[in-house]
């Protein structure tokens, strides 16, 4: 990667995370000694970013948060491979999200010129995955879980085990996990304060629960 694609990447990945950063971890990622993040660092300050370095936990090097970069250019060839994965993961029903992943990749179309999306029509006529999709959710659930999971709300679930009996739970929702067939959301038991996962397809209605503000 050539120093011009580097600082462009380095600045963009700054603006995608929007917390500090340590030089170490930079370097890491970008494949360079900490001497040149450094070096790099120096020049987008010089280039009038707004890059501050912050103390303490969490903190690092990172952009002000009123900052942003012109709209991203995608090329036919980024776009489409963008837009063939997405496409294969709502297919698989690997991301329960399907609504925010689908409004995602309208954004990713609509950024190309007509000729462009012309040229990603083709190659995505050319790439195709094979597997076998996840059990299917409700909507209202999946809508739900990705509010409580984004916004970090509890959620009160309606959950069907193995044996067909629903019961009621309020959970605490920790991570979500795709697998092949299954999708499963890992979760504190509120209730009866337990972690534990819970299948997607076995929730039957979900409900946002809003905590108090502090």
């Amino acid at each position: 990667m050539q120093r011009t694609e580097r600082l462009f990447a380095l600045a963009e990945y700054l603006r995608g995370r929007r917390t500090g950063v340590t030089a170490e971890a930079l370097a890491e990622r970008f494949g360079v000694t900490i001497r040149t993040i450094y070096r790099d660092l120096d020049a987008l300050r010089a280039a009038a970013l707004p890059l501050a370095a912050e103390r303490g936990r969490g903190g690092g090097y990172a952009l002000d948060r009123s900052y942003s970069l012109p709209p991203v250019n995608f090329t036919a060839r980024e776009a489409a491979l963008l837009v063939a994965l997405g496409r294969f993961a709502s297919d698989m029903r690997l991301l329960p999200f399907t609504d925010t992943l689908e409004s995602a990749l309208d954004k990713v179309r609509a950024a190309l010129s007509t000729s462009a999306q012309r040229e990603l029509l083709a190659r995505l006529k050319e790439l195709s995955f094979l597997g076998v999709p996840a059990l299917p959710a409700r909507k209202e659930v999946r809508a739900a879980l990705e509010r409580a999971w984004f916004e970090q709300q509890p959620l009160r679930i309606t959950y069907v085990d193995s044996n067909f009996l629903e019961t009621t739970r309020t959970v605490q929702i920790k991570s979500v996990i795709m697998d092949r067939h299954e999708t499963r959301v890992d979760a504190v038991d509120l209730d009866k304060g337990e972690r534990r996962h819970f299948r997607l397809d076995h929730i039957a209605r979900a409900e946002v629960l809003r905590l108090p503000a502090p």
